[in-house]
């Protein structure tokens, strides 16, 4: 069931990026063809190698580094994609897709995608709480993105609270109700 699914995984300058790596593992364990992007604080956590390997895909980073065909490569993954995840989302993250910013190429990729998306955020405990990044979230919900609900628990900065990113396993159940919503979807 669901398999030959392309999945375009969006990682972002998390200290959960390293959790990223691992759904990229059970991603490709579905059958699921997954393509990583990911944003230039996301490179500080994690190699581009890392996902290379475990996606056995090329990994998009700059916008404009090696350009092998004639559309543009972030046009080509949003028209590929069955679902665009994005996990970790920082809150600069969920506000630039909240406000319509393109300025890398995951923004640009997510503003140019008719696929579901889904956002699975992690930040501190009072970046999460605060009014703007709750107001950037209802937006999302409103645009009908799936955010799955941060987890409480041992944060990176050293507090104990809510904004850490959902477990692997909440993840993989909102992508697969997104794909299995996602049949007549008609990409261009």
């Amino acid at each position: 069931m669901n398999k030959g699914k392309n999945i375009v995984l969006g990682v972002t300058g998390s200290i959960a990026a390293y959790k990223a790596a691992e759904l990229v593992r059970l991603m490709k364990k579905r059958g699921w063809d997954v393509s990583v992007i990911m944003t230039q604080a996301a490179t500080k956590f994690v190699s581009e190698l890392t996902f290379q390997t475990l996606s056995q895909n090329p990994v998009a980073v700059e916008m404009f580094k090696n350009v092998e065909e004639w559309s543009p490569e972030h046009i080509s993954l949003a028209n590929k994609a069955d679902v665009l995840v994005i996990a970790p989302c920082t809150a600069n993250v969920i506000a630039k897709l909240a406000h319509g910013l393109a300025d890398d190429f995951l923004t640009c990729t997510a503003l140019a995608t008719t696929a579901p998306v889904v956002i699975a955020p992690a930040m501190n405990e009072k970046m999460w709480d605060h009014s703007a990044t709750q107001a950037n979230v209802e937006i999302l919900r409103t645009r009908k993105v799936h955010i799955v609900d941060v987890g409480t628990g041992d944060l990176a900065c050293g507090c104990t609270g809510r904004g850490r990113m959902a477990d692997l396993d909440e993840i993989m159940l909102a992508v697969e109700r997104r794909i299995s919503g996602n049949r007549t979807r008609e990409k261009k």
